[in-house]
């Protein structure tokens, strides 16, 4: 399969960083949702029009990999990819990027399908799935 690949980019808000003007460890994880979201923006669907319809997706895990400090006014660039067809569960590798290009911290999130009114993971929908096929 191709890997399906996104970058949205963004300004270091002070508000992001830590008295030293680094950005907190924990807002990466906003970060990768960012990706997430217009990952899935991409393909033409959005989390509010899936949670329309009953799909919802929680997060079930994220592994993060600082190698470098991004700073307060920055313009870091997320990348997110898909590289796995999803099942119930949907994965995703995620890289943020420097102004100067370098990658400064690597991870990856997974997240499970879930009919949000009975709560109960679910397999990816045909919707999403078919987009996702057309395009790898």
């Amino acid at each position: 399969m191709v890997e399906i690949f996104k970058e949205s980019s963004l300004r270091i808000r002070y508000g992001e960083t830590d008295q030293m003007g680094v950005v907190y460890h924990a807002n990466y994880v906003n970060f990768f949702e960012i990706g997430r979201t217009e990952w899935l923006r991409g393909l033409g669907f959005s989390y509010k029009q899936m949670e329309s319809i009953g799909v919802m997706l929680p997060v079930v895990g994220i592994n993060i990999k600082y190698s470098k400090p991004v700073f307060y006014d920055e313009v870091i660039t997320i990348r997110t990819s898909l590289v796995k067809l999803p099942s119930a569960k949907i994965e995703f590798k995620h890289e943020i990027v420097n102004e100067e290009g370098k990658v400064v911290v690597t991870g990856d999130s997974a997240l499970v399908f879930v009919k949000s009114d009975t709560r109960r993971p679910i397999k990816c929908p045909d919707y999403l799935m078919d987009r996702i096929l057309e395009l790898s």
